[in-house]
């Protein structure tokens, strides 16, 4: 099946097997490796894009599906060198450790803080719930979430470009 999809900005059209997962188009087929497998099962959350400015599991929808819509993944949020502003707090707050988790957990937070600007600790923790970080214990993870909303990340991707 031929598909049709902006991602990060740019227009991509691929022939596609029916059957083939968005994380492994976007890994295998469009080469942006920063979106992560980590379960297969929509356990985990590695694989977390936005899809229309929305958070997605990517192992949870097909390439298909994706089909005339936007997709941003972990390699469309910054602006150059310039990081987006939950990049920068989580790097500035060590919300990361291994590293896995993290590119999911990121794209999870910006579409958390573009629902809830001004989050509280409880709802960060809620609204990330369907990410798993086996490493951190989240206390980083929480602070630089709610570092990013105080820095105003709230604003929709691509508008500081």
């Amino acid at each position: 099946m031929q598909v049709s999809v902006r991602v990060n900005g740019e227009e991509r059209r691929h022939d596609v097997e029916p059957r083939l997962l968005l994380v492994h188009y976007l890994r295998d087929v469009c080469g942006l490796t920063g979106t992560n497998i980590g379960c297969d099962t929509s356990s985990c959350g590695a694989c977390t894009v936005l899809v229309d400015g929305e958070s997605v599991k990517s192992c949870t929808m097909l390439a298909v599906q994706a089909d005339g819509r936007e997709v941003t993944t972990i390699e469309g949020l910054a602006d150059g060198e310039r990081l987006h502003p939950v990049q920068e707090a989580f790097r500035e707050h060590h919300g990361l450790q291994c590293g896995y988790c993290t590119p999911g957990m990121v794209m999870a937070a910006v579409s958390l803080l573009k629902e809830h600007p001004h989050p509280t600790e409880a709802e960060v923790r809620e609204g990330l719930e369907g990410n798993l970080c086996r490493c951190t214990g989240y206390h980083n993870i929480v602070k630089a979430v709610l570092a990013a909303a105080e820095a105003g990340a709230s604003q929709p991707v691509g508008a500081a470009r």
